[in-house]
């Protein structure tokens, strides 16, 4: 017996579907896809939501010194002339950050390592490139979906028929973060 399903795809293939359908799940939340391919995602899913709450409160706070450019009521960066050259001024200000301890490092990059990376893009500025923001999954699964799961032991996943596909029959479901 194999210890998981070939979906008809070869391994580059099928590690591409995999990686991009749990990376769509985790970041939407539930996504539809056929009954086989849920079950292969639920494993990898429930493996890295399990990580990120074995790991979630593994960080030291840091205050640290930075630099921070002063800006005017407009929000616009104060210049001031200098050796007849505009210089920006800089404040420095107290940040409190997270440094995460090495156990949670290592989880990090195994995340970031399966996870596909995503670019949002608002709805308003569609097609521009200028109000596109990177999304950090891994930082959105020790922030928000591990908390959510921390009193939960394992079953983080859910699955549920929708029926057959028009086209082919294949049996249809959501598979959704419970």
């Amino acid at each position: 017996m194999a210890k998981y399903r070939k979906l008809g795809r070869t391994s580059s293939q099928r590690k591409a579907l995999l990686r991009n359908q749990v990376t769509n799940l985790l970041y939407h939340g539930k996504i539809v896809t056929t009954e086989s391919k849920a079950k292969e995602i639920r494993k990898f899913a429930e493996k890295y939501i399990a990580l990120a709450v074995k790991e979630r409160d593994n960080y030291d706070e840091v205050t640290v010194k930075a630099k921070v450019a002063r800006k005017d009521a407009d929000g616009k960066r104060v210049k001031e002339v200098v050796d007849g050259k505009k210089k920006t001024v800089y404040d420095e200000v107290d940040k409190t950050i997270k440094k995460d301890r090495p156990s949670r490092v290592h989880a990090r990059r195994q995340m970031l390592k399966f996870f596909y990376p995503i670019k949002e893009v608002p709805k308003e500025a569609a097609g521009r490139k200028k109000n596109t923001k990177n999304i950090d999954l891994a930082t959105k699964m020790f922030d928000e979906i591990a908390p959510k799961y921390a009193d939960r032991n394992g079953g983080y996943t859910r699955i549920v028929k929708i029926g057959p596909r028009k086209g082919d029959a294949a049996m249809e479901v959501i598979i959704e973060l419970v």
